[in-house]
């Protein structure tokens, strides 16, 4: 018996596809009157109350032909986008809204209507996914978004079918198999093979559409098949460490995409097909727990953002079923508007896979290494607060990469000191050629140094090699050889050791770097990058740079030691270095960059700004931060930059570059951060 034969006798003996995949009993209505009772929903029923109020007064926005050609004529996204997605949020919330309140007409109205628009659309992918002469063309292309649709549309016709008249229904049966089924079947996508998100939410939302909408049959054998390969190239995409390199919102995605097909294929061949039991799928679940820094905060290496919310339902599904898997505190549930592409499948989970009794909790103290990423993330208290400390290493060949080899964050009691800046907006540009000279993307964006007017350089053959990685009580360690980032004909090693200590009040870092030339590099520089402004004060007569987190800072009282003068200096622009490689320091994307600072080690008379306490004495809950360095060995230089982010928005973000002085044929360079 073939895999097409055996598959069809799974496939044959399913159960079938209706509400007891959802609830238990199968009764709808009873289900969502206990939620619309329950205080533990009162804040999510409140928020998607209010975005159907807002919906209902405003008129469903067009898909215009100039909104969708700007793509291709400006490799612009967001317009599109806007209104793409405000209409996938309509759709969502009537159709959630018609489940809360299943007599209320105007919800019903608009939810059929919104269903008919979306039926009536040109294509449901995004234009900076089509491409005219790719197999099957624009109509027979299935990007992240068309196949997320197909599922809707499929989930809500069993969850709503009452609510439906039958030209909807048939509607909704037609469309998918025309936009999702047949394509699907008829030709081969690239992401089919993808080792990240794609295949997942592709695949995912294929296969969820499949088991939703056919009964039984070869045909759906057929597209399980194929959907189950494509969850193979998956999770061949992880290490045996479980983690995501593309951050933890593509954890949320492509994990979650895959999560919401295994559960409806293990509910549908009564647990026969059955992807939870293999022991990589549990290891990947636990990837959330450790992607955490504090708070909101989160390893936000790649295109993540620095800060995420988890989705609730997904996380008590999770922990329902892995022992090891600890449930967030409450406190970080997606709001039903955070999602700014209104995506419906963890929309409703949040909702059905909730279990109140789960209360949660803060994440606890750790410290992981997670070798095949090869990353490692420390998590302790003190005081009452948080602080964190991560560092990579890799390679940059990785999925949404960035140029980050012997990159680290630094965060504490709320707020991200050493920071990435996560990923920018999304362009043609961004995924193109000129992809690194965004600062995001790029090196020059990372907590890296700049070796001989040379950046790091992009691809697998740029990798870290491991040193030395140790988790301790104490003490955490990371050392890496990182020469192979940079193409310096006279660069013979480099290797970085992060030392991050977690005895006494708080915590410190340690950075050291060690280079080994054939030749005198013409310059060497040592970048630290921030969002908080940076400043030079004086301290017992030695430069320091000093960050302060935003908002008040209180005056404390001298205690035994010399107080720190701060430095205010004239702003002076940077000479930019020139580069003798493929990628030189002068970087691309539109990045501005203006200087705060003069460069240190001005010894003329300071003009004194204010004064602030020593590292041993008190100050109020808005800590700061200290970066100790040789005053004799490196020459600190501050600028401000501008890059924008993933929603458009010029984001400020700030280089302390530490300029090495006279490095020869050796330098070894430490740096000490130390929290006051």
């Amino acid at each position: 018996m073939n895999r097409i034969q055996k598959l069809t006798t799974i496939v044959n003996g399913m159960a079938p596809a209706d509400l007891r995949m959802y609830y238990q009993s199968g009764d709808q209505r009873s289900f969502w009157e206990g939620i619309r009772q329950s205080e533990d929903y009162e804040q999510d029923i409140s928020e998607i109350r209010e975005e159907g109020e807002r919906l209902l007064s405003v008129p469903n926005p067009p898909l215009t032909y100039d909104l969708f050609t700007r793509f291709a004529r400006q490799g612009t996204r967001l317009d599109y986008e806007k209104v793409y997605f405000e209409r996938r949020r309509r759709l969502n919330t009537f159709a959630l809204l018609t489940l809360l309140e299943p007599d209320k007409e105007a919800y019903r109205i608009a939810l059929q209507e919104m269903i008919w628009s979306i039926c009536d659309e040109y294509t449901w992918c995004l234009p900076a996914h089509l491409n005219a002469e790719s197999p099957g063309g624009i109509k027979g292309t299935i990007d992240l978004f068309s196949a997320e649709t197909g599922f809707t549309l499929s989930e809500i016709r069993v969850l709503l079918r009452d609510h439906l008249p039958p030209l909807l229904i048939s509607r909704i049966e037609e469309e998918v198999e025309e936009r999702l089924f047949t394509p699907f079947l008829s030709h081969e996508h690239g992401w089919e093979t993808a080792t990240h998100n794609w295949s997942a939410v592709c695949a995912g939302s294929i296969g969820s559409a499949a088991l939703l909408l056919m009964e039984s049959g070869e045909f759906l054998a057929k597209v399980l098949l194929k959907t189950e390969r494509c969850m193979d190239y998956y999770l061949q995409g992880f290490g045996p460490d479980g983690a995501c390199l593309e951050g933890l919102g593509y954890w949320n995605y492509g994990f979650g995409y895959f999560v919401y097909y295994a559960d409806l294929l293990r509910k549908r061949t009564r647990g026969e097909m059955d992807w939870f039991r293999a022991e990589k799928v549990g290891r990947i679940a636990l990837f959330q727990q450790k992607g955490f820094l504090g708070g909101k905060a989160v390893v936000n290496f790649s295109d993540s953002q620095p800060e995420s919310r988890v989705h609730i339902g997904l996380s008590h599904y999770l922990a329902g079923l892995y022992a090891d898997f600890e449930s967030p505190p409450q406190s970080l549930r997606s709001a039903y508007g955070d999602d700014h592409c209104s995506r419906w499948a963890p929309a409703l989970r949040n909702l059905i896979w909730r279990n109140p009794l789960l209360a949660g909790s803060d994440w606890g103290e750790a410290s992981y290494y997670l070798p095949d990423a090869q990353w490692l993330i420390s998590r302790s208290s003190h005081g009452g607060e948080v602080y964190a400390f991560a560092a990579k290493g890799g390679s940059n060949g990785e999925p949404h990469n960035h140029n980050d080899l012997g990159h680290f964050i630094l965060y504490g009691a709320g707020e991200a000191w050493c920071s990435d800046l996560g990923c920018g907006e999304y362009t043609a540009e961004y995924f193109g050629e000129g992809r690194y000279g965004y600062d995001c993307n790029g090196s020059q964006g990372h907590s890296v140094p700049i070796i001989d007017g040379h950046f790091q350089q992009e691809g697998p053959d740029s990798a870290a090699v491991i040193l030395e990685a140790v988790t301790g009580e104490a003490v955490d360690r990371l050392a890496l050889e990182l020469t192979s980032a940079y193409r310096v004909p006279a660069l013979q090693s480099f290797t970085r050791t992060l030392e991050w200590n977690k005895e006494g009040l708080r915590p410190k870092l340690t950075l050291s770097d060690r280079f080994t030339f054939n030749s005198p590099p013409g310059s060497l520089v040592e970048r630290i990058v921030t969002r908080i402004r940076p400043e030079l004060v004086l301290m017992d007569g030695r430069e320091v740079v000093r960050l302060r987190a935003p908002g008040t800072y209180k005056q404390a009282e001298a205690v035994g030691q010399e107080a720190v003068q701060a430095i205010e200096k004239k702003v002076e622009p940077i000479a930019a270095e020139e580069g003798t490689g493929e990628q030189p320091a002068q970087v691309r994307g539109g990045n501005r960059k203006e200087p705060i600072h003069h460069r240190g080690g001005n010894r003329e008379q300071p003009k004194v700004q204010d004064t602030i306490p020593g590292p041993t004495f008190s100050i109020d809950d808005r800590l700061g931060l200290l970066i100790h360095y040789d005053n004799e060995l490196v020459q600190p230089e501050l600028t401000s930059h501008v890059f924008r982010d993933h929603f458009g928005k010029e984001a400020a973000w700030y280089a302390v570059d530490f300029n090495v002085k006279a490095s020869g044929l050796h330098a070894n360079i430490e740096f000490r951060f130390q929290f006051i």
